[in-house]
């Protein structure tokens, strides 16, 4: 996370709570107890109106001014729903990108509304630990953003073992399991790889342009007109 980003995050937690420990402070943003005294003095230089010391807590000293955003009910629920399904499905980065979200939604909705945050009984859950969504899920799309080649060791469910060079072009998910669509440098194709059963996976340093023919819209124009076996 940049530092500003998380200056900004930091003062999103503070309008949000009353007092709030430096140690939750860096739990919640995953960086040292030092930093979090680092970035405070910083913001209060900066004239954020922050108040605490270290052992006991920070909290601003007024609310600082953001026009409020109005949702419906149905709204923030679709909101909540969404955030839950990340922090369960959606690897480690978008998970907590998702609660960041909703902390910056109850920072800006009136007072009246802050309820319906806690209030929706749909829930994703996910049992035990998964490296595909702790880290895969994070490199591939990182690839896909820089669109940079990906080597993966894959085993298929005929328990066969491969080695592929890919392009990766988009990340689908199904339910239970996440799926890499990617044009196969090996097949000259499309292939599409569980994310659970990629053993190891490399990003490469070579950069790749989607051709006519290899992108992600030709692969969803062939679903679409029922070729399945890529």
């Amino acid at each position: 996370m940049r530092r500003a980003d998380r200056l900004f995050q930091l003062v999103q937690i503070l309008r949000n709570k009353r007092l709030v420990t430096a140690r939750e402070l860096a739990d919640r943003l995953e960086v040292s107890e030092r930093t979090i005294y680092r970035d405070m003095q910083d913001l209060s230089l900066s004239g954020v109106p922050v108040e605490g010391e270290a052992g006991v807590g920070y909290h601003l000293r007024y609310s600082l001014d953001i026009p409020p955003l109005m949702f419906s009910a149905a709204e923030i629920e679709a909101l909540v729903v969404g955030a839950r399904m990340l922090k369960a499905w959606g690897g480690s980065e978008l998970g907590s990108s998702a609660q960041s979200v909703l902390d910056k939604v109850h920072a800006v909705i009136p007072a009246e509304l802050h309820h319906h945050l806690e209030a929706s009984r749909l829930y994703a859950m996910r049992f035990g630990a998964r490296e595909d969504l702790e880290t895969t899920l994070d490199t591939c799309r990182h690839a896909i953003a820089a669109r940079r080649l990906l080597r993966l060791d894959y085993r298929r469910a005929d328990d066969a073992a491969s080695q592929r060079e890919v392009k990766p072009l988009g990340l689908f998910f199904w339910g239970n399991v996440w799926t890499l669509t990617a044009w196969c440098e090996l097949r000259h194709d499309f292939r599409t790889f569980r994310l659970d059963r990629i053993l190891q996976l490399e990003t490469l340093a070579q950069t790749f342009e989607e051709l006519p023919g290899q992108r992600l819209s030709d692969f969803v124009t062939l679903m679409q007109s029922g070729c399945e076996d890529f």
